[in-house]
């Protein structure tokens, strides 16, 4: 059954081939949009990548610069085919060469479809990659002579002042690590001592957060030491006075950026992905409208169009079953290479 079947007089198919060629060589700007799309998500978690504890994030930005550079491609062809498509000498060139191109330009636009898919569905895997890299990251924030580690305080303070942000889920996670260099205390003290001694593990901890969780919007000095203490500070209630640090965790903050950024960017993505559809679409409205017109004299007939010669399962089968059957045909000469010799029969007396 023939799907979309639509009539195509000489001057629909010259307004169809004009319109084509525009939309095409859009639709390359869009594909280098996609791939400039890509590189900013991709540097953009590059820049995090001491606080996350995986890369599977880097999927989406990875497979959106992949389509980016495929459009290009693909659309680059489209526009020359679009030139030669009122042509009946030229046109026939392409004929060998369409049904192979469709079904490569068909794949990269789903995989575009999925990349934008994936942009949305992918909060959870960056929500437990944060969550283990800012661990981590509280957690070696003291190593400052540790090769590897130097630059983790730098970057855990940068961090928490550029997105205003304390801890991993709040300030309170700071109380469970010591982020105190030991090189920095003194352990002539009584009260180093006791506190090392009171912690099963010989750390030295404090209900104090670093100086970048100080919020310098507060009109009262940062107390970033002794929180909990309502003694030790005048004037000051810790369940009720509103603390003059950050509240918010940084994996909330961090998850909040990322998942806005990936939003608009499959936002944009979408829009790349129909406008690439849109050209396919039209690409196989005037290829099969100009079949007609090979080998005919008379190029300003009247000649029909259509988007599937066949159903849409009888199509999706005629393009897999050749894949399935080459697939099936290598698995088989794989396991009849792998199994042994037959041993030479002894020859009977």
């Amino acid at each position: 059954m023939v799907v979309m079947k639509m009539k195509f007089p000489f001057q629909k198919r010259v307004k169809l081939a004009q319109g084509l060629w525009l939309l095409s060589w859009g639709a390359t700007v869009a594909g280098a949009l996609t791939f400039s799309l890509g590189c900013i998500l991709k540097t953009e978690l590059r820049r995090r990548a001491e606080v996350m504890d995986n890369s599977d994030i880097h999927i989406v930005p990875n497979t959106l610069m992949i389509v980016g550079v495929a459009s290009l491609g693909i659309n680059y062809f489209a526009s020359k085919i679009c030139q030669d498509a009122l042509d009946a000498g030229r046109f026939p060139r392409w004929k060998t060469f369409l049904k192979p191109y469709f079904a490569i330009s068909s794949f990269f636009t789903v995989l575009m479809l999925l990349a934008v898919i994936m942009s949305y569905v992918m909060k959870g895997s960056l929500e437990s990659s944060l969550k283990v890299g800012l661990r981590n990251g509280l957690r070696f924030y003291k190593d400052t002579d540790t090769p590897g580690r130097c630059f983790q305080k730098q970057n855990i303070d940068r961090l928490q002042m550029e997105f205003q942000c304390c801890g991993n889920s709040d300030f309170k996670d700071w109380f469970e690590v010591q982020w105190i260099s030991n090189r920095y205390l003194d352990f002539s003290s009584k009260e180093v001592k006791d506190r090392v001694k009171s912690n099963v593990d010989g750390r030295y901890l404090v209900d104090g957060v670093p100086f970048s969780c100080c919020n310098p919007s507060s009109p009262r000095p940062c107390i970033q030491y002794q929180i909990t203490n309502n003694s030790a500070h005048y004037n000051y209630e810790y369940q009720t006075e509103e603390l003059n640090i950050y509240l918010r965790g940084c994996r909330e903050a961090l998850l909040n950026y990322y998942m806005g950024l990936m939003n608009t960017i499959g936002g944009g993505v979408l829009s790349v992905f129909l406008l690439q559809g849109s050209v396919l679409v039209s690409l196989r409205f005037l290829q099969t409208s100009m079949e007609a017109v090979a080998g005919n004299e008379n190029t300003e007939i009247e000649t029909e169009g259509y988007l599937l010669e066949k159903g849409v399962k009888e199509t999706i089968k005629e393009y897999t079953d050749p894949v399935l059957k080459f697939l099936l045909l290598k698995n088989q000469v794989e396991e009849d290479s792998s199994d042994p010799a037959p041993a030479d029969v002894p020859a009977t007396t």
